[in-house]
Protein backbone atom coordinates (compact mmCIF):
# COMPACT_ATOMS: atom_id res chain seq x y z
CA UNK A 1 0.00 0.00 0.00
CA UNK A 2 1.54 3.16 -1.38
CA UNK A 3 0.33 6.38 0.87
CA UNK A 4 1.76 10.08 0.78
CA UNK A 5 3.46 11.35 4.45
CA UNK A 6 0.75 13.53 4.39
CA UNK A 7 -2.23 10.42 4.02
CA UNK A 8 0.00 8.64 7.25
CA UNK A 9 -0.10 12.19 9.75
CA UNK A 10 -4.01 12.37 9.18
CA UNK A 11 -4.73 8.47 9.67
CA UNK A 12 -2.13 8.21 12.62
CA UNK A 13 -3.31 11.52 14.37
CA UNK A 14 -6.92 11.16 13.50
CA UNK A 15 -8.22 7.45 12.06
CA UNK A 16 -6.06 4.69 13.84
CA UNK A 17 -8.01 3.40 17.16
CA UNK A 18 -6.23 2.75 20.85
CA UNK A 19 -6.06 -0.94 21.19
CA UNK A 20 -6.28 -3.07 24.90
CA UNK A 21 -2.91 -2.95 25.48
CA UNK A 22 -2.25 0.81 25.02
CA UNK A 23 -0.89 0.60 21.71
CA UNK A 24 -2.49 1.95 18.21
CA UNK A 25 -3.23 -0.25 15.76
CA UNK A 26 -1.19 -0.06 12.20
CA UNK A 27 -2.35 1.42 8.83
CA UNK A 28 -3.07 -2.25 7.56
CA UNK A 29 -5.11 -3.04 10.56
CA UNK A 30 -7.06 -0.12 10.37
CA UNK A 31 -8.20 -1.26 6.60
CA UNK A 32 -8.58 -4.78 7.63
CA UNK A 33 -10.56 -3.53 10.49
CA UNK A 34 -13.33 -1.78 8.45
CA UNK A 35 -13.61 -4.24 5.47
CA UNK A 36 -14.16 -7.06 8.02
CA UNK A 37 -16.62 -5.09 10.00
CA UNK A 38 -18.24 -4.24 6.82
CA UNK A 39 -18.07 -7.91 5.13
CA UNK A 40 -19.71 -9.04 8.37
CA UNK A 41 -22.81 -7.35 7.61
CA UNK A 42 -23.29 -10.47 4.64
CA UNK A 43 -23.84 -13.20 7.25
CA UNK A 44 -26.70 -10.55 8.80
CA UNK A 45 -27.93 -9.90 5.46
CA UNK A 46 -27.80 -14.03 4.47
CA UNK A 47 -27.50 -16.45 7.40
CA UNK A 48 -27.16 -19.49 4.49
CA UNK A 49 -23.59 -17.83 3.70
CA UNK A 50 -20.58 -19.80 5.04
CA UNK A 51 -17.40 -18.24 6.54
CA UNK A 52 -15.13 -19.20 3.67
CA UNK A 53 -17.61 -16.81 1.50
CA UNK A 54 -18.03 -13.77 3.41
CA UNK A 55 -14.15 -13.87 4.16
CA UNK A 56 -14.01 -13.55 0.08
CA UNK A 57 -16.11 -10.83 0.23
CA UNK A 58 -14.22 -9.10 3.28
CA UNK A 59 -10.90 -9.72 0.84
CA UNK A 60 -12.18 -7.92 -2.12
CA UNK A 61 -13.37 -4.73 0.53
CA UNK A 62 -10.11 -4.90 1.80
CA UNK A 63 -8.20 -4.74 -1.91
CA UNK A 64 -10.38 -1.96 -2.20
CA UNK A 65 -9.87 0.08 0.48
CA UNK A 66 -6.06 -0.69 0.25
CA UNK A 67 -5.68 0.03 -3.28
CA UNK A 68 -7.23 3.27 -2.83
CA UNK A 69 -9.45 2.77 -5.41
CA UNK A 70 -12.55 3.79 -2.77
CA UNK A 71 -12.96 4.74 0.65
CA UNK A 72 -15.91 5.20 2.91
CA UNK A 73 -16.38 8.83 4.92
CA UNK A 74 -14.50 9.43 7.55
CA UNK A 75 -16.75 8.30 10.32
CA UNK A 76 -16.87 4.50 8.55
CA UNK A 77 -12.87 4.42 8.65
CA UNK A 78 -12.82 5.36 11.99
CA UNK A 79 -15.83 3.38 13.62
CA UNK A 80 -16.29 0.63 12.09
CA UNK A 81 -15.60 -2.31 14.36
CA UNK A 82 -15.42 -0.75 17.50
CA UNK A 83 -17.83 -0.40 20.28
CA UNK A 84 -19.66 2.94 18.93
CA UNK A 85 -20.39 2.09 15.29
CA UNK A 86 -21.84 5.15 13.96
CA UNK A 87 -20.80 4.93 10.39
CA UNK A 88 -22.58 7.38 8.93
CA UNK A 89 -21.08 11.62 7.72
CA UNK A 90 -24.15 12.97 7.58
CA UNK A 91 -28.10 13.76 8.98
CA UNK A 92 -30.80 16.23 8.83
CA UNK A 93 -32.88 16.47 11.87
CA UNK A 94 -36.44 18.84 12.15
CA UNK A 95 -36.38 21.84 14.21
CA UNK A 96 -40.01 23.02 15.17
CA UNK A 97 -41.82 25.92 16.14
CA UNK A 98 -41.63 25.97 19.97
CA UNK A 99 -39.35 25.85 22.66
CA UNK A 100 -39.37 22.06 23.11
CA UNK A 101 -39.05 21.58 19.02
CA UNK A 102 -36.03 23.44 19.18
CA UNK A 103 -34.36 22.28 22.41
CA UNK A 104 -34.63 18.47 21.44
CA UNK A 105 -33.18 19.38 18.39
CA UNK A 106 -30.34 20.95 20.27
CA UNK A 107 -30.12 17.43 21.94
CA UNK A 108 -30.60 14.92 18.56
CA UNK A 109 -27.85 17.21 16.96
CA UNK A 110 -25.75 16.69 19.97
CA UNK A 111 -26.03 12.99 20.25
CA UNK A 112 -25.36 12.90 16.66
CA UNK A 113 -22.20 15.53 16.78
CA UNK A 114 -20.66 13.86 19.51
CA UNK A 115 -20.70 10.45 17.43
CA UNK A 116 -18.85 12.02 14.87
CA UNK A 117 -21.59 13.02 12.42
CA UNK A 118 -22.45 16.15 10.86
CA UNK A 119 -25.79 18.02 11.20
CA UNK A 120 -28.14 20.03 8.93
CA UNK A 121 -31.23 21.98 10.16
CA UNK A 122 -33.95 23.98 8.41
CA UNK A 123 -34.84 26.69 10.60
CA UNK A 124 -37.69 28.21 8.20
CA UNK A 125 -40.18 26.81 10.71
CA UNK A 126 -39.41 28.79 13.43
CA UNK A 127 -41.67 32.05 13.37
CA UNK A 128 -40.29 35.21 12.93
CA UNK A 129 -38.75 38.12 15.19
CA UNK A 130 -41.68 40.26 15.97
CA UNK A 131 -44.76 37.44 15.91
CA UNK A 132 -47.10 37.16 18.92
CA UNK A 133 -46.62 33.70 21.24
CA UNK A 134 -49.68 32.63 22.35
CA UNK A 135 -48.63 30.67 24.76
CA UNK A 136 -46.92 33.04 26.60
CA UNK A 137 -48.26 36.70 25.41
CA UNK A 138 -44.90 37.33 24.17
CA UNK A 139 -42.90 38.43 20.99
CA UNK A 140 -40.97 35.91 18.99
CA UNK A 141 -37.09 36.29 18.91
CA UNK A 142 -37.15 34.76 14.94
CA UNK A 143 -34.62 31.75 14.22
CA UNK A 144 -31.36 33.62 14.72
CA UNK A 145 -30.99 33.70 17.59
CA UNK A 146 -31.59 30.04 18.37
CA UNK A 147 -29.11 29.38 15.26
CA UNK A 148 -26.47 31.16 17.94
CA UNK A 149 -27.19 28.46 20.61
CA UNK A 150 -27.38 25.50 18.54
CA UNK A 151 -23.82 26.83 17.87
CA UNK A 152 -22.72 27.52 20.91
CA UNK A 153 -23.80 23.58 21.67
CA UNK A 154 -21.58 22.58 18.72
CA UNK A 155 -18.55 24.39 19.81
CA UNK A 156 -19.07 22.72 23.13
CA UNK A 157 -19.00 19.08 21.72
CA UNK A 158 -16.50 20.06 19.28
CA UNK A 159 -13.58 21.13 22.06
CA UNK A 160 -13.81 16.95 23.26
CA UNK A 161 -14.00 15.35 19.52
CA UNK A 162 -11.58 13.24 17.50
CA UNK A 163 -14.31 14.50 14.86
CA UNK A 164 -15.81 17.58 14.88
CA UNK A 165 -19.32 16.94 13.29
CA UNK A 166 -19.88 20.40 11.03
CA UNK A 167 -23.41 22.02 10.47
CA UNK A 168 -25.28 23.98 8.05
CA UNK A 169 -28.11 26.08 8.82
CA UNK A 170 -30.57 26.82 6.01
CA UNK A 171 -33.58 29.48 6.09
CA UNK A 172 -36.14 29.73 3.26
CA UNK A 173 -35.60 33.25 0.67
CA UNK A 174 -39.70 33.82 1.68
CA UNK A 175 -38.64 33.71 5.47
CA UNK A 176 -39.42 37.18 6.48
CA UNK A 177 -35.92 37.07 8.68
CA UNK A 178 -33.86 36.66 5.35
CA UNK A 179 -32.36 39.53 5.23
CA UNK A 180 -31.10 39.10 8.92
CA UNK A 181 -30.01 35.17 7.87
CA UNK A 182 -27.84 36.56 4.87
CA UNK A 183 -25.58 39.09 6.67
CA UNK A 184 -25.12 36.63 9.90
CA UNK A 185 -21.97 35.37 9.37
CA UNK A 186 -20.45 39.23 8.28
CA UNK A 187 -18.53 39.18 11.24
CA UNK A 188 -15.62 37.22 11.24
CA UNK A 189 -15.90 34.33 14.46
CA UNK A 190 -19.72 34.43 13.95
CA UNK A 191 -21.38 31.03 13.66
CA UNK A 192 -17.64 28.87 13.57
CA UNK A 193 -19.54 25.73 13.71
CA UNK A 194 -22.23 26.10 11.32
CA UNK A 195 -22.48 27.18 7.12
CA UNK A 196 -25.27 28.99 6.27
CA UNK A 197 -27.47 28.48 3.06
CA UNK A 198 -30.60 30.19 1.64
CA UNK A 199 -33.28 28.30 0.30
CA UNK A 200 -34.21 29.58 -2.90
CA UNK A 201 -37.61 28.66 -4.65
CA UNK A 202 -39.33 29.28 -8.07
CA UNK A 203 -41.51 31.68 -7.18
CA UNK A 204 -38.28 33.79 -6.23
CA UNK A 205 -36.13 33.01 -9.24
CA UNK A 206 -38.92 33.81 -11.17
CA UNK A 207 -39.26 37.03 -9.44
CA UNK A 208 -35.29 37.47 -10.05
CA UNK A 209 -35.43 36.75 -14.00
CA UNK A 210 -38.73 39.08 -14.18
CA UNK A 211 -36.88 42.27 -12.26
CA UNK A 212 -40.07 41.79 -9.45
CA UNK A 213 -41.54 41.40 -6.45
CA UNK A 214 -42.07 38.58 -4.18
CA UNK A 215 -44.05 37.97 -0.89
CA UNK A 216 -41.85 37.08 2.28
CA UNK A 217 -44.80 34.96 4.48
CA UNK A 218 -45.19 32.74 6.96
CA UNK A 219 -48.63 30.43 7.76
CA UNK A 220 -50.12 31.92 5.12
CA UNK A 221 -49.51 35.46 6.12
CA UNK A 222 -47.84 37.65 4.17
CA UNK A 223 -45.30 40.03 6.03
CA UNK A 224 -43.56 42.03 3.44
CA UNK A 225 -42.45 42.20 -0.21
CA UNK A 226 -39.17 42.50 -1.44
CA UNK A 227 -38.13 42.98 -4.77
CA UNK A 228 -36.03 39.66 -6.01
CA UNK A 229 -33.11 41.67 -6.61
CA UNK A 230 -32.21 43.20 -3.66
CA UNK A 231 -32.30 40.36 -2.22
CA UNK A 232 -29.98 38.03 -4.51
CA UNK A 233 -27.65 41.43 -4.82
CA UNK A 234 -27.58 40.95 -1.00
CA UNK A 235 -26.56 37.19 -1.21
CA UNK A 236 -23.98 38.15 -3.96
CA UNK A 237 -22.67 40.58 -1.54
CA UNK A 238 -21.69 38.52 0.99
CA UNK A 239 -21.01 35.67 -0.60
CA UNK A 240 -18.31 37.63 -2.30
CA UNK A 241 -17.23 39.24 0.96
CA UNK A 242 -16.47 35.63 3.15
CA UNK A 243 -18.00 32.93 0.69
CA UNK A 244 -21.41 32.91 2.96
CA UNK A 245 -24.39 32.35 2.32
CA UNK A 246 -24.49 29.56 0.00
CA UNK A 247 -27.50 28.90 -2.35
CA UNK A 248 -29.63 25.66 -2.64
CA UNK A 249 -32.29 25.66 -5.10
CA UNK A 250 -35.25 24.24 -2.84
CA UNK A 251 -37.81 22.99 -5.65
CA UNK A 252 -34.94 21.35 -7.43
CA UNK A 253 -34.14 19.31 -4.07
CA UNK A 254 -37.30 18.29 -3.78
CA UNK A 255 -38.01 17.18 -7.84
CA UNK A 256 -34.97 14.66 -7.48
CA UNK A 257 -36.94 13.12 -3.52
CA UNK A 258 -37.45 9.76 -4.51
CA UNK A 259 -40.32 9.57 -1.28
CA UNK A 260 -41.96 12.96 -1.33
CA UNK A 261 -45.19 11.31 0.12
CA UNK A 262 -42.89 11.29 3.54
CA UNK A 263 -42.37 14.94 3.36
CA UNK A 264 -40.65 18.02 1.66
CA UNK A 265 -36.89 17.86 1.64
CA UNK A 266 -36.16 21.47 3.58
CA UNK A 267 -32.30 21.09 4.47
CA UNK A 268 -28.95 19.34 3.09
CA UNK A 269 -26.06 18.07 4.84
CA UNK A 270 -23.05 20.56 5.79
CA UNK A 271 -21.42 20.53 3.17
CA UNK A 272 -24.72 20.41 0.39
CA UNK A 273 -24.27 17.14 -1.31
CA UNK A 274 -26.96 15.40 0.37
CA UNK A 275 -31.00 16.46 0.52
CA UNK A 276 -32.31 14.38 3.70
CA UNK A 277 -35.47 14.47 4.64
CA UNK A 278 -35.62 14.74 8.23
CA UNK A 279 -34.31 11.74 10.79
CA UNK A 280 -32.36 10.94 7.79
CA UNK A 281 -28.98 10.10 7.17
CA UNK A 282 -26.70 8.67 4.47
CA UNK A 283 -23.52 6.59 3.98
CA UNK A 284 -21.42 8.18 1.32
CA UNK A 285 -17.95 6.31 -0.31
CA UNK A 286 -15.87 7.71 -2.92
CA UNK A 287 -14.19 5.87 -6.11
CA UNK A 288 -10.74 6.96 -6.93
CA UNK A 289 -10.85 8.45 -10.59
CA UNK A 290 -7.83 8.18 -11.14
CA UNK A 291 -6.96 4.99 -10.47
CA UNK A 292 -9.29 4.39 -13.14
CA UNK A 293 -6.94 5.34 -15.74
CA UNK A 294 -4.49 2.51 -17.63
CA UNK A 295 -2.47 3.53 -20.73
CA UNK A 296 -3.63 6.91 -21.08
CA UNK A 297 -7.38 5.35 -21.97
CA UNK A 298 -10.33 5.53 -19.04
CA UNK A 299 -10.90 1.93 -17.92
CA UNK A 300 -14.28 1.24 -17.59
CA UNK A 301 -13.80 -2.28 -16.98
CA UNK A 302 -12.17 -1.84 -13.72
CA UNK A 303 -14.33 1.14 -13.27
CA UNK A 304 -17.20 -0.78 -13.25
CA UNK A 305 -15.98 -3.65 -10.63
CA UNK A 306 -15.09 -1.12 -8.38
CA UNK A 307 -18.88 0.58 -9.04
CA UNK A 308 -20.32 -2.54 -8.28
CA UNK A 309 -18.51 -3.59 -4.80
CA UNK A 310 -18.55 0.14 -3.65
CA UNK A 311 -22.73 -0.23 -3.71
CA UNK A 312 -22.32 -3.35 -1.86
CA UNK A 313 -20.18 -2.04 0.56
CA UNK A 314 -22.21 1.01 1.02
CA UNK A 315 -25.33 -1.23 1.38
CA UNK A 316 -24.14 -3.34 3.92
CA UNK A 317 -22.47 0.19 6.10
CA UNK A 318 -26.34 0.36 6.77
CA UNK A 319 -27.07 -2.83 8.02
CA UNK A 320 -24.02 -2.93 10.66
CA UNK A 321 -24.24 1.37 11.27
CA UNK A 322 -25.37 1.83 15.28
CA UNK A 323 -27.38 4.98 14.91
CA UNK A 324 -27.42 7.72 17.98
CA UNK A 325 -30.97 7.99 17.67
CA UNK A 326 -34.27 4.93 16.87
CA UNK A 327 -35.78 7.61 14.45
CA UNK A 328 -32.44 7.80 12.52
CA UNK A 329 -32.08 3.98 12.58
CA UNK A 330 -36.18 3.46 11.32
CA UNK A 331 -35.97 6.62 8.79
CA UNK A 332 -32.43 5.17 7.25
CA UNK A 333 -33.32 1.57 7.05
CA UNK A 334 -36.59 2.24 5.52
CA UNK A 335 -35.07 4.34 2.55
CA UNK A 336 -31.88 2.63 2.58
CA UNK A 337 -29.73 5.96 1.01
CA UNK A 338 -26.08 5.21 -0.18
CA UNK A 339 -24.20 7.84 -1.47
CA UNK A 340 -21.16 6.80 -3.87
CA UNK A 341 -19.51 9.43 -5.35
CA UNK A 342 -15.94 10.34 -6.70
CA UNK A 343 -12.62 11.99 -6.20
CA UNK A 344 -9.55 12.28 -7.98
CA UNK A 345 -11.49 13.88 -11.45
CA UNK A 346 -8.49 16.44 -12.17
CA UNK A 347 -6.10 13.49 -11.39
CA UNK A 348 -7.63 11.48 -13.88
CA UNK A 349 -8.15 14.65 -16.56
CA UNK A 350 -4.33 15.28 -16.25
CA UNK A 351 -3.54 11.81 -16.52
CA UNK A 352 -5.69 11.79 -19.81
CA UNK A 353 -4.31 15.09 -20.94
CA UNK A 354 -7.31 16.71 -21.15
CA UNK A 355 -7.94 20.15 -19.92
CA UNK A 356 -10.41 20.74 -17.13
CA UNK A 357 -11.84 23.82 -18.81
CA UNK A 358 -12.49 22.15 -21.94
CA UNK A 359 -15.66 21.14 -23.92
CA UNK A 360 -13.84 17.43 -23.81
CA UNK A 361 -13.97 17.36 -20.25
CA UNK A 362 -17.12 18.04 -19.52
CA UNK A 363 -18.26 16.16 -22.15
CA UNK A 364 -15.98 12.93 -20.34
CA UNK A 365 -17.67 14.06 -17.08
CA UNK A 366 -21.19 13.60 -18.22
CA UNK A 367 -19.85 9.88 -20.14
CA UNK A 368 -18.16 8.88 -16.64
CA UNK A 369 -21.11 9.86 -14.03
CA UNK A 370 -23.61 8.16 -16.67
CA UNK A 371 -21.30 5.04 -16.76
CA UNK A 372 -21.17 5.04 -12.52
CA UNK A 373 -24.97 5.91 -12.31
CA UNK A 374 -26.43 3.44 -14.19
CA UNK A 375 -23.72 0.49 -12.98
CA UNK A 376 -25.33 1.56 -9.52
CA UNK A 377 -29.09 1.53 -10.34
CA UNK A 378 -28.34 -1.77 -11.92
CA UNK A 379 -26.64 -3.13 -8.88
CA UNK A 380 -29.12 -1.46 -6.38
CA UNK A 381 -31.90 -3.53 -8.44
CA UNK A 382 -29.66 -6.82 -8.51
CA UNK A 383 -29.17 -6.60 -4.93
CA UNK A 384 -32.79 -6.29 -4.08
CA UNK A 385 -33.77 -9.24 -6.25
CA UNK A 386 -31.65 -11.01 -3.25
CA UNK A 387 -31.84 -8.88 -0.16
CA UNK A 388 -35.36 -6.65 -0.89
CA UNK A 389 -36.28 -3.73 -1.98
CA UNK A 390 -35.91 -1.00 0.71
CA UNK A 391 -39.34 -0.82 2.62
CA UNK A 392 -40.41 2.50 1.83
CA UNK A 393 -39.96 1.52 -1.88
CA UNK A 394 -44.24 1.53 -2.37
CA UNK A 395 -44.90 4.70 -1.35
CA UNK A 396 -41.59 5.94 -3.69
CA UNK A 397 -41.05 6.81 -7.18
CA UNK A 398 -39.53 3.58 -7.83
CA UNK A 399 -43.11 1.54 -7.13
CA UNK A 400 -42.92 -1.48 -9.65
CA UNK A 401 -39.52 -1.52 -9.72
CA UNK A 402 -36.73 -3.13 -7.74
CA UNK A 403 -34.16 -1.33 -5.73
CA UNK A 404 -32.18 -1.97 -2.81
CA UNK A 405 -31.52 1.91 -2.10
CA UNK A 406 -33.86 4.96 -2.34
CA UNK A 407 -30.66 7.05 -4.03
CA UNK A 408 -27.49 5.52 -4.84
CA UNK A 409 -25.10 8.78 -6.31
CA UNK A 410 -24.03 11.79 -4.52
CA UNK A 411 -20.99 13.95 -4.88
CA UNK A 412 -18.99 14.87 -1.63
CA UNK A 413 -16.03 17.28 -1.64
CA UNK A 414 -13.81 14.42 -0.14
CA UNK A 415 -11.62 16.70 1.58
CA UNK A 416 -10.05 14.27 3.91
CA UNK A 417 -10.77 10.73 2.51
CA UNK A 418 -8.33 12.28 -0.92
CA UNK A 419 -6.09 13.29 1.09
CA UNK A 420 -5.51 9.44 2.40
CA UNK A 421 -6.25 8.59 -0.85
CA UNK A 422 -3.44 10.75 -2.25
CA UNK A 423 -5.52 12.36 -5.28
CA UNK A 424 -7.32 15.63 -6.23
CA UNK A 425 -10.95 16.38 -3.72
CA UNK A 426 -14.31 15.21 -4.91
CA UNK A 427 -14.26 17.02 -8.99
CA UNK A 428 -12.67 19.94 -8.08
CA UNK A 429 -9.77 21.46 -10.27
CA UNK A 430 -6.47 20.95 -8.52
CA UNK A 431 -5.90 24.33 -5.97
CA UNK A 432 -2.88 24.74 -6.91
CA UNK A 433 0.17 22.18 -8.57
CA UNK A 434 2.42 22.92 -5.44
CA UNK A 435 0.03 24.19 -2.21
CA UNK A 436 0.17 24.70 1.00
CA UNK A 437 -2.56 23.05 3.34
CA UNK A 438 -3.62 23.19 6.81
CA UNK A 439 -4.31 19.36 7.51
CA UNK A 440 -4.86 19.93 11.25
CA UNK A 441 -5.71 22.20 13.12
CA UNK A 442 -1.73 22.78 14.32
CA UNK A 443 -0.14 21.07 11.35
CA UNK A 444 0.34 22.43 7.73
CA UNK A 445 1.96 20.75 4.71
CA UNK A 446 3.64 21.63 1.27
CA UNK A 447 2.17 19.58 -1.44
CA UNK A 448 2.74 18.45 -4.76
CA UNK A 449 0.29 17.13 -7.31
CA UNK A 450 1.98 14.05 -7.76
CA UNK A 451 0.64 13.44 -11.37
CA UNK A 452 2.49 16.65 -12.30
CA UNK A 453 5.47 15.84 -10.50
CA UNK A 454 5.59 12.59 -12.54
CA UNK A 455 5.13 14.67 -15.74
CA UNK A 456 8.29 16.46 -14.69
CA UNK A 457 10.27 13.72 -14.10
CA UNK A 458 9.29 12.01 -17.42
CA UNK A 459 9.76 14.99 -20.00
CA UNK A 460 12.07 17.44 -18.69
CA UNK A 461 16.47 16.70 -17.91
CA UNK A 462 17.21 18.06 -14.13
CA UNK A 463 18.19 21.52 -14.43
CA UNK A 464 15.19 22.59 -16.39
CA UNK A 465 12.86 20.43 -14.21
CA UNK A 466 14.72 22.33 -11.35
CA UNK A 467 13.73 25.47 -12.98
CA UNK A 468 9.99 25.05 -13.56
CA UNK A 469 9.60 23.61 -10.33
CA UNK A 470 11.03 26.51 -8.27
CA UNK A 471 9.11 28.51 -10.10
CA UNK A 472 5.65 26.93 -9.72
CA UNK A 473 6.75 26.64 -5.70
CA UNK A 474 6.32 30.38 -5.67
CA UNK A 475 3.42 30.50 -7.71
CA UNK A 476 1.73 27.18 -7.51
CA UNK A 477 0.29 27.89 -11.45
CA UNK A 478 2.42 26.83 -14.89
CA UNK A 479 0.36 29.67 -16.31
CA UNK A 480 3.34 32.49 -16.06
CA UNK A 481 6.23 30.49 -16.40
CA UNK A 482 8.33 30.73 -19.04
CA UNK A 483 9.57 27.85 -21.10
CA UNK A 484 7.04 25.33 -20.97
CA UNK A 485 5.30 24.35 -23.58
CA UNK A 486 1.83 25.56 -23.98
CA UNK A 487 0.25 22.11 -24.17
CA UNK A 488 1.36 21.46 -20.43
CA UNK A 489 0.20 25.47 -19.63
CA UNK A 490 -3.17 24.38 -21.21
CA UNK A 491 -3.59 20.48 -19.44
CA UNK A 492 -2.06 21.54 -16.10
CA UNK A 493 -4.38 23.93 -14.90
CA UNK A 494 -5.59 24.83 -11.50
CA UNK A 495 -8.88 26.26 -9.77
CA UNK A 496 -7.95 29.50 -10.26
CA UNK A 497 -6.29 29.25 -13.99
CA UNK A 498 -10.63 28.39 -14.80
CA UNK A 499 -13.26 30.53 -15.20
CA UNK A 500 -15.96 30.60 -12.68
CA UNK A 501 -18.09 29.04 -16.14
CA UNK A 502 -15.99 26.42 -16.22
CA UNK A 503 -16.50 25.35 -12.71
CA UNK A 504 -20.12 25.72 -13.25
CA UNK A 505 -20.32 23.90 -15.95
CA UNK A 506 -18.58 20.92 -14.82
CA UNK A 507 -21.01 20.96 -11.76
CA UNK A 508 -24.09 20.97 -13.68
CA UNK A 509 -22.41 18.06 -15.96
CA UNK A 510 -21.65 15.39 -13.00
CA UNK A 511 -25.01 16.79 -11.55
CA UNK A 512 -26.91 15.50 -14.90
CA UNK A 513 -26.55 11.86 -13.85
CA UNK A 514 -26.02 12.06 -9.95
CA UNK A 515 -29.30 11.05 -7.60
CA UNK A 516 -28.56 13.19 -4.87
CA UNK A 517 -26.51 16.28 -5.40
CA UNK A 518 -22.72 18.01 -6.18
CA UNK A 519 -20.32 19.51 -3.40
CA UNK A 520 -18.46 21.79 -5.24
CA UNK A 521 -16.90 25.42 -4.72
CA UNK A 522 -16.20 27.60 -7.12
CA UNK A 523 -12.48 28.86 -5.67
CA UNK A 524 -11.74 32.54 -7.05
CA UNK A 525 -9.07 34.62 -7.15
CA UNK A 526 -8.53 37.44 -4.46
CA UNK A 527 -9.60 39.80 -7.32
CA UNK A 528 -12.49 38.38 -8.37
CA UNK A 529 -15.55 40.53 -8.99
CA UNK A 530 -19.06 40.59 -7.43
CA UNK A 531 -20.00 39.96 -10.97
CA UNK A 532 -18.56 37.01 -11.64
CA UNK A 533 -20.24 35.49 -8.26
CA UNK A 534 -23.48 36.96 -9.63
CA UNK A 535 -23.26 35.00 -13.10
CA UNK A 536 -22.07 32.01 -11.78
CA UNK A 537 -24.59 32.00 -9.42
CA UNK A 538 -27.10 32.18 -12.35
CA UNK A 539 -25.90 29.76 -14.62
CA UNK A 540 -25.66 27.25 -11.95
CA UNK A 541 -29.57 27.36 -11.86
CA UNK A 542 -30.14 27.70 -15.54
CA UNK A 543 -27.41 24.59 -15.93
CA UNK A 544 -29.85 22.29 -13.66
CA UNK A 545 -27.15 22.72 -10.41
CA UNK A 546 -29.10 21.88 -6.92
CA UNK A 547 -27.15 24.82 -5.08
CA UNK A 548 -23.76 26.73 -5.64
CA UNK A 549 -21.15 27.55 -3.48
CA UNK A 550 -18.46 30.12 -3.81
CA UNK A 551 -15.07 31.44 -1.90
CA UNK A 552 -12.85 34.26 -2.85
CA UNK A 553 -9.32 33.65 -1.28
CA UNK A 554 -8.13 36.04 1.34
CA UNK A 555 -11.88 36.69 2.73
CA UNK A 556 -11.50 35.00 6.07
CA UNK A 557 -9.36 34.93 8.54
CA UNK A 558 -7.09 32.08 7.64
CA UNK A 559 -6.84 30.03 4.33
CA UNK A 560 -6.76 26.16 4.56
CA UNK A 561 -5.19 25.68 1.25
CA UNK A 562 -3.16 28.77 -0.58
CA UNK A 563 -0.98 28.59 -3.71
CA UNK A 564 2.98 27.92 -3.44
CA UNK A 565 5.07 26.13 -1.06
CA UNK A 566 6.19 27.21 2.17
CA UNK A 567 9.12 27.44 4.03
CA UNK A 568 8.12 26.62 7.59
CA UNK A 569 6.28 23.67 6.20
CA UNK A 570 7.08 20.00 6.20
Amino acid sequence: MRLSETAKIILERRYLRKKADGSRETIEELFYRVSNAVAAAEKMINPQLSSTQVNKIRDTFLQMLTSLDFLPNSPTLMNAGTKLGQLAACFVLPVEDSIEGIFNAVKEAALIQKSGGGTGFSFSRIRPKGAPVTSTGGIASGPLPFIKVFDSAAEAIRQGSARSGANIAVLRVDHPDIKEFISLKSKPGTLRNFNISVGLTKEFMEALENDGFYNLHFNGKVYNRFKAWDVFSLIVEHAWSNGEPGIIFLDRLNEGNPTPALGEIEATNPCAEQPLLPYEACNLGSINLSNMVRNGQVDWGHLAETVEWSVRFLDNVIEINKFPLKKITEMVQSNRKIGLGVMGWADMLFKLRLPYNSNQAVELAEKVMAFIQEKAHAVSSALAEKRGDFPNIDISVYRGQRRRNATCTTIAPTGTISMIAGTSPGIEPVFALVQTRRILDDYAVTQMNPVFEKYLTENFERTTRDRILQEVKRRGSLQQVEGVPEEMKRVFVTAWDISPEWHVRMQAAFQAHCDNAVSKTINLRPTATKEEVRKAFLMAYHLGCKGCTVYRAGTREEDVVVPGACCNCR
